[in-house]
């Protein structure tokens, strides 16, 4: 029978060790750990990255077998107000740690989705039970939370995974799956992901389910995304003074791999930098793409907004 778990989980860490990135973050989860003691902390990074992960390690590290009763997991963004604080967590929180650990650990994950009155509300919880819990925060912005919250966390800042590290996690994946992955559908899966561990694996486990030989054009099929060298043709076409043309491959790329306008901006302005014309004009054109995409934000016709972006690039390139 064929292994119906979701990789994400299969491949998360399950000790410091097998945490790929984030070396300095993990150092200090381990130094933690180590002491049987910690302050709170507010883990703040994109999506995908290790924040959840890390909590559960320094978790399974610290309490062994009796974890799952010392560790509550709660998501701020389904229960945004301020009873999720004044009850759950509080209930939680003023009962004693089971083991020889002294205090319990609460992880609030994507607590920038918290309202003001919940992050006031949970202040005064983080100072009441000091003796007896922990907390774990985690936020895509530390900017969302408010100055009492982060004032009362060790901040650690989490970075998008770099290339060696997606090429890691891709090595590991495919031995272990006995999948066979080219040079190009790598970097693909690096440029798809964009350093989000998470996304990463749900494409490629996408992917091996149509083939085990996995190549450039399968994963940017998977992502429904344009190939690079389409985005290239609908550019060259524009700067080359052959509208329609460039208007015409632009739709039915969008068509065919399911885009909205705002993704064909995002790989437009990536490709922009590839083209052989001068950097100034090539600065003019980005400059185009966020005015383009600020009107797209805004509820401008999309086919409209495209065809004035490549109207724009021809009057750029002249």
């Amino acid at each position: 029978m064929q292994d119906s778990v979701i990789w994400t989980e299969k491949y998360r860490p399950k000790d410091f060790d097998e945490i790929i990135g984030q070396e300095q973050v993990v150092k200090r989860g381990k130094a933690f750990v180590k002491q049987k003691n910690m302050p709170h902390l507010l883990f703040a990074g994109p999506a995908g990255v290790g924040k959840s992960t890390l909590a559960l390690v320094i978790a399974r590290q610290l309490f062994k077998e009796q974890w799952r009763q010392n560790f509550l997991e709660l998501n701020a963004s389904d229960e945004r107000g301020i009873d999720v604080v004044r009850i759950k967590v509080k209930d939680f929180a003023r009962t004693r740690a089971l083991g020889n650990v002294p205090f319990k650990i609460i992880f609030l994950d994507e607590c920038d989705a918290l309202t003001k009155e919940a992050q006031q509300a949970l202040r005064r919880t983080m100072e009441n039970y000091t003796r007896t819990c922990r907390f774990i925060l985690s936020c895509n912005f530390s900017s969302k939370i408010i100055d009492p919250v982060q004032s009362r966390c060790a901040i650690f800042k989490f970075k998008p995974l770099s290339r060696e590290d997606i090429f890691e996690i891709i090595g590991r994946i495919s031995k272990n799956e006995n999948i066979s992955i080219d040079e190009e559908a790598k970097q693909a899966l690096f440029n798809v992901s964009g350093g989000d561990c998470r996304k990463l694996e749900n494409i490629l486990q996408s992917s091996a389910a149509i083939t085990g030989n996995i190549t450039e054009k399968i994963i940017y099929s998977v992502a429904s995304q344009p190939l690079p060298d389409e985005i290239k043709e609908i550019l060259g076409l524009a700067i080359k003074d052959k509208f329609l043309e460039s208007r015409k491959k632009l739709l039915n790329t969008m068509l065919e791999n399911g885009l909205s306008g705002l993704d064909i901006i995002k790989q437009i302005q990536k490709e922009i930098w590839q083209l052989d014309i001068e950097n100034n004009k090539k600065l003019e054109m980005i400059k185009l793409c966020g005015e383009i995409e600020f009107r797209l934000v805004e509820g401008s016709d999309e086919f409209l907004q495209l065809e004035s972006l490549l109207a724009g690039f021809m009057i750029i390139a002249q």
